[in-house]
């Protein structure tokens, strides 16, 4: 439920509804605005009279909110959340931020060959994986913290951000002093005890959907870690399984402009795992920025054929800045700069 307040009401109206609330023990986020301060209603609570709070002095309206999630809800929140770290700011309507790098960290030498590519490609966020889940346990899973400090000193040579993926809660205290966002995985979207901890950190979380997720589940698991209270949340879509098997997912380019209807939160793209296969990853990062993502992550390797991790869906350099270039074509034509 959305309780908005009238345009001139006063600090007296509004204690006396925030009050109210109280005694009903109903638990409640107060929302200020420029011109009006509203409350949202959260969680399971016992059942109570809408009309109530209608008829208080200075309440303008009662909006019943259906959707279970809340704090992600547009209704809450109208205007788009941005995400700023350090000078970098994710979520404005006239930029689109890139966020690129090697699926996995490998060597000194790679990283920072990659940074320097990324540095070049105006990217303000390097990514790489430290930490890897692998399909089978015999694959490379990863440097572990030696790749953490391979990565953060490379994006600091570049002056750029680091995103890497978090597995398990228990890599958090370990990860807090190496990267700038933390990146929950696709197969880590349902892993409440680590939405739980990450809302309880002061970083932005990259949430990507699951390979069968609903966009409602992909929103409820974002409510997770605002309930938690970090409201820092980029949604990210990365593709889902389907019965189509040219591809290795189905990149639902209709997800952006959806989940940009239905949330403040900000709302990037990852077109390598959308597709899983190189030559075609181009044309989707071109149809997310087209379809108004706040952001492309991208992975791009110096020799993809001798990848250590998912070779088959990176770009080489060339591939890369070309792409780049073609998307901030588009990013021109609907006034924003990439």
């Amino acid at each position: 439920m959305l309780v908005v307040m009238k345009k001139h009401a006063t600090e007296a109206q509004i204690q006396q509804v925030e009050h109210r609330f109280a005694e009903w023990g109903i638990p409640v986020q107060r929302i200020s605005g420029v011109e009006r301060t509203a409350w949202g209603t959260l969680g399971n609570h016992r059942p109570f009279d809408p009309d109530k709070i209608a008829v208080l002095d200075g309440v303008d309206y009662v909006h019943q909110v259906t959707e279970p999630y809340k704090l992600a809800n547009r209704s809450f929140h109208p205007a788009d959340s941005t995400i700023r770290i350090r000078d970098v700011e994710i979520g404005r309507p006239d930029e689109v931020i890139l966020m690129a790098g090697p699926c996995s960290i490998e060597s000194e030498a790679q990283i920072n060959t990659v940074a320097a590519i990324v540095k070049e490609s105006g990217a303000k966020i390097l990514r790489g994986g430290a930490f890897k889940p692998r399909t089978s346990p015999y694959s490379f899973q990863g440097l572990g913290e030696p790749g953490l400090k391979l990565i953060r000193a490379a994006a600091d040579r570049y002056d750029l951000l680091v995103v890497s993926e978090v597995m398990d809660k228990s890599q958090l205290p370990l990860m807090q002093d190496y990267v700038d966002i933390f990146q929950v995985g696709a197969r880590n979207m349902y892993n409440y005890d680590l939405l739980k901890e990450l809302g309880a950190l002061p970083k932005p979380v990259l949430l990507k959907r699951g390979i069968s997720a609903t966009l409602e589940e992909l929103l409820m698991s974002a409510e997770y870690i605002m309930a938690g209270g970090n409201p820092a949340v980029i949604l990210c879509e990365r593709g889902i399984r389907t019965f189509e098997n040219y591809t290795r997912n189905t990149f639902d380019v209709s997800a952006i402009p959806t989940l940009q209807a239905r949330s403040h939160l900000p709302v990037i793209a990852d077109p390598s795992h959308g597709v899983g296969i190189r030559e075609y990853v181009p044309a989707m990062a071109r149809a997310a920025v087209a379809a108004g993502a706040h952001g492309l992550l991208v992975e791009v390797h110096p020799d993809p054929d001798q990848a250590l991790s998912d070779g088959v869906q990176s770009l080489n350099p060339a591939q890369f800045l070309m792409m780049i270039d073609q998307c901030r074509q588009i990013a021109a034509a609907m006034g924003k700069q990439l």
